[in-house]
């Protein structure tokens, strides 16, 4: 059964969707549904928060990929207890902000699913104990985040914002991929708690320096550390309880999390500290003077969030163990007034319609509350006594002192601390004054005045916090801090005091010069040089991007241009001569030899079975130009496959394919509709010689696999089949090798298979959906050479004909699992049966009476073999592991159940879907583009 981490990340994960169905029922019942998920995996998490605590670390795992040595575990410790809060609870607070923030034109139903799906992903970043899972979830992390960011989509700011954000974290991802597969390999074990304990060996592994390199671009470009930091400015075309969210308690802390949570193995080199240092303090310096020039609102907020990110990241580049306590204890802070200061900006724009400072002046008047709110969040950003800022920055600026640096960078450091916090205070201070004191509204389209209620409850909440945790430290934040700082660790607390007055001290003078210098430079740079005039250069590191990015997008396009031109022998042959210069490397060296296992003697009906299809094939290249004959003649070749299968004993095998040709066959025949009866003749300049280079190359591959295929079988080999056999029925519970296999032992294949089936019937659906479809390419003649006819002689045989198909599909259907049949058949023959109602009947009589949206039959098919699979997992076993038993009941006596029939009824739906839909489209389309021929030949 799922632990309880488990379960405080299956819960949103799970459930994520529910928004969306309650979004139908209202806006307060999207946003109700939402805070309940939330605050169930919120009291899960409280309900044991006292032994962490108490310093333990709860545990929870599952088989993943127990063969690989992979599980799916997951951990509750101090770090993750601190995250989880963070996500949960500030979570909460902008549900209920959204609630009053979202116009009603916004469909808060989606909009309430991507954030339970981000928070579902962080809380399984901060949890997980296997380092490929927790890999598995921060992508979730970049995927979410680019459907927040871009949740307006009819903005292009916000799709390019979103794109920004995904191409850039997506990159980092995958060096954090590499990185944690290196430190696995490096450490002999892919769970966290086993990585924790083994600092010596993986320090001392030659892959060290690559391995941390690789670990902190991931981190880097998530955190939006400099020179990666551009994306997150662009990221504030998001709505403002996205930016509150992703930039405060979650998004941006991901990667100031795995700093956390891997400082103690990866920190205590050189290494780490020039390279986390350098970029930490110059991402600080950097983020905290250009926000000062910054004219948006959520600009200011999103380069004072790249500074505070950078300043954390500093103090772990230190990596003395006070360093480690006053980032952890920054993180808490950052969190509070940060999301408090993105929500009253999100205020502003709300009442006011704008986020522009320049148009903005003396809201105090009309918006009194929020600008106290503002007031003391900003005040606490800029570390002012008595605010909880101001003790963190405090400790700051207290180890930028014990830096062991000899000579002058001794000095350098904390003076360079002093100067970029100067910045701090001075874009803090023009964020209250610009907004709420100095100048008048300039061009606003409405009365400014204060947001409802409760519209501002998570704001004060969040500022009490902020006050509380600055005059009350020691009651308010110390256990969390002590728990948290112990995890970050690995190890024994440092000694270390969170009383408000250290006595008159040396930080205590840097930070109050802080302070007045912040003030004197804001005052002075809009007395003298007016920063509302100020314009941003049009290049810098979203600059880049962008100019790199057109290179390689320019580049893709030169080489996709060049291999692809939409010539489809062109595609093939670069496949087929990609494929013989890999294969043909024994070859080369002479490597090729046959093997000793004697061969099997020639059975004539094989000879004659190979003659038919050497033959058929032989037929279909020559007559490849006539359409319908080639079609008519791949049957054929299907057919006589199905032959080698009875003859080979494998009837599933066989009922699988002669379904599979009858559905093919028709759909191709509907697709033909598109087409001309002939293909044009080739018009190249020498035909001949390309047809004898196109010989060479198929005659090569067809002897390569040839003798492939003859070295293999003229030498013995173990086949997987005999385990198969022999397991089929006491680990599948069934007696039909084939169907346990496909639902079973190769369960999770199957469901990519028919997830894959799904998409393509739906991209068919969307093709035919274009009105370019209807453009049906006519006969030389320009008439429509397929005409729509319903005999009556079909029609009469089909009201026979279905109901007995239907009921033969449910037989092979229910037999599968002992018995050649299973639901991909069962589904194949219910299709057929379907199609035969389609062309005797006509697609418009056939939809009066069968209103059935197959789209939704498809997801029903998905959904219901997923549920069976993640259902596996509610008893400890493996995503997809089936169950069976033989329950005796009265009257029918021992009945052989299996949890696969549930997974094969998904499959059987899938199908049915698939086949009825891709029909529906092609018959729809086909349909409508022959009335407008018709029409058009009448005008």
């Amino acid at each position: 059964m799922f632990s309880l981490p488990q379960l405080i990340v299956a819960l949103p994960l799970a459930l994520f969707w529910i928004p969306a169905l309650a979004g139908r029922l209202g806006r307060s019942a999207a946003s109700w549904s939402t805070a309940a998920i939330m605050a169930g995996s919120l009291v899960l998490l409280l309900s044991q928060s006292g032994a962490v605590f108490s310093g333990e670390t709860l545990h929870g795992s599952m088989a993943w990929l127990p063969q690989a040595g992979l599980q799916a575990s997951f951990r509750l410790d101090g770090l993750g207890l601190l995250f989880s809060l963070l996500i949960l609870g500030i979570g909460l607070l902008v549900v209920l902000y959204a609630h009053y923030y979202l116009a009603e034109k916004d469909p808060v139903g989606r909009f309430y699913c991507y954030l339970l799906l981000f928070a579902a992903a962080m809380l399984g970043v901060v949890l997980s104990d296997n380092v490929i899972l927790l890999v598995v979830f921060w992508e979730l992390t970049s995927l979410s985040s680019f459907l927040l960011i871009g949740y307006w989509d009819y903005r292009s700011d916000a799709r390019a914002g979103a794109r920004m954000a995904l191409t850039v974290t997506g990159a980092g991802g995958l060096c954090l991929l590499a990185g944690m597969l290196l430190l696995a390999q490096a450490a002999g074990s892919y769970e966290l708690s086993d990585i924790l304990q083994r600092r010596q060996q993986v320090q001392a592994s030659p892959y060290y320096l690559p391995m941390l390199i690789l670990f902190l671009l991931g981190v880097f470009t998530k955190s939006a550390q400099f020179p990666f930091h551009f994306w997150l400015p662009h990221a504030m075309a998001a709505p403002t309880p996205v930016s509150a969210y992703l930039h405060s308690a979650t998004m941006v802390k991901a990667g100031i999390f795995l700093l956390a949570r891997f400082y103690p193995v990866l920190s205590g080199t050189d290494a780490w500290f020039y390279i986390v240092a350098t970029v930490g303090f110059v991402t600080f310096a950097f983020g905290a003077y250009a926000a000062l020039f910054k004219h948006d609102l959520k600009g200011l907020l999103a380069y004072s969030t790249i500074s505070h990110l950078g300043l954390i990241t500093l103090l772990f580049g230190l990596q003395t163990p006070h360093s480690v306590v006053a980032a952890v204890f920054h993180i808490i802070n950052h969190a509070t007034f940060k999301a408090s200061l993105f929500m009253a900006a999100g205020i502003i724009d709300h009442e006011t319609g704008t986020r522009d400072m320049r148009k903005l002046g003396s809201l105090w008047k009309y918006m009194p509350y929020t600008g106290a709110l503002a007031l003391v969040a900003s005040a606490a950003m800029a570390g002012v006594p008595l605010l909880n800022g101001f003790l963190s920055k405090e400790m700051f600026l207290a180890e930028t002192l014990q830096v062991q640096a000899g000579g002058i960078w001794g000095v350098m450091i904390p003076v360079a601390a002093v100067i970029a916090s100067v910045f701090s205070v001075a874009y803090s201070v023009r964020f209250v004054d610009d907004v709420f004191f100095r100048g008048e509204l300039v061009g606003l389209d409405k009365e400014p005045h204060e947001p409802p209620v409760w519209m501002k409850v998570p704001v004060y909440l969040l500022v009490l916090l902020c006050l509380a945790v600055g005059i009350f430290p020691y009651y308010t934040v110390a256990p969390l801090l002590a728990t948290a700082v112990g995890a970050t660790l690995n190890g024994p607390l440092p000694e270390y005091s969170l009383a408000i007055w250290h006595g008159f001290n040396l930080p205590l003078v840097m930070s109050l010069f802080a302070m007045a210098g912040g003030a004197a430079v804001y005052f002075f740079l809009q007395r003298a040089y007016d920063l509302h005039r100020y314009v941003q250069s049009p290049f810098g590191g979203h600059w880049l991007y962008r100019e790199a990015l057109g290179y390689l997008l320019g580049f893709s396009s030169a080489l996709t241009q060049r291999l692809e031109n939409g010539s489809l022998q062109r595609s093939l042959g670069w496949t087929v001569i990609t494929a013989l210069i890999l294969a043909a490397s024994p070859f080369l060296a002479w490597e090729w030899t046959i093997g000793t296992r004697p061969l099997t003697a020639v059975n004539g009906i094989a000879v004659v079975i190979w003659i038919m299809l050497a033959a058929v094939t032989a037929a279909i290249v020559a007559l490849h130009e006539q359409r319908l004959t080639a079609l008519v003649l791949v049957g054929l070749v299907g057919l006589i496959t199905t032959l080698a299968f009875v003859y080979l004993a494998a009837p599933d095998l066989a009922l699988t394919q002669v379904s599979v040709e009858v559905v093919t066959i028709v759909l191709i025949l509907l697709a033909l509709y598109w087409l001309p009866q002939h293909t044009p003749r080739e018009d190249g300049r020498r035909p001949s010689l390309r047809k004898v280079r196109d010989a060479i190359v198929a005659a090569a591959a067809g002897l390569g696999i040839t003798a492939v295929t003859y070295a293999v079988l003229t030498r013995p080999f173990e086949s997987l089949s005999a385990y198969y056999l022999d397991n089929s029925v006491p680990g599948g519970g069934g007696t039909n090798v084939v169907n346990v296999i496909l639902v079973d032992f190769r369960g999770f294949d199957t469901f990519g298979e028919i997830t894959v089936l799904a998409l393509a019937a739906l991209g068919i659906a969307a093709l035919m959906a274009n009105p370019l479809a209807a453009r049906r390419t006519a006969d030389g003649e320009g008439r429509a050479w397929a005409r729509e006819t319903h005999p009556l002689m079909l029609t009469s045989l089909t009201s026979v004909l279905l109901p007995l198909a239907l009921t033969v599909a449910v037989y092979i259907f229910l037999r599968g699992h002992n018995l050649p049949g299973g639901g991909f058949v069962a589904g194949l023959v219910t299709g057929i049966a379907l199609i035969l109602l389609y062309i005797a009947n006509g697609i418009d009589w056939a939809a009066t009476r069968m209103r059935i949206e197959y789209p939704r039959v498809l997801g029903a098919g998905i959904l219901i073999a997923g549920l069976t699979g993640v259902g596996s997992w509610f008893f400890g076993r493996p995503f997809l592991t089936s169950a069976h038993g033989h329950p005796h009941l009265p009257l029918l006596g021992d009945l052989p159940l299996a949890s696969a029939m549930a997974f094969d009824l998904g499959v059987y739906l899938t199908v049915v879907g698939a086949v009825m839909l891709s029909l529906g489209s092609l018959g729809r389309a086909g349909r409508s583009s022959s009335g407008n021929a018709a029409t058009t030949k009448e005008t």
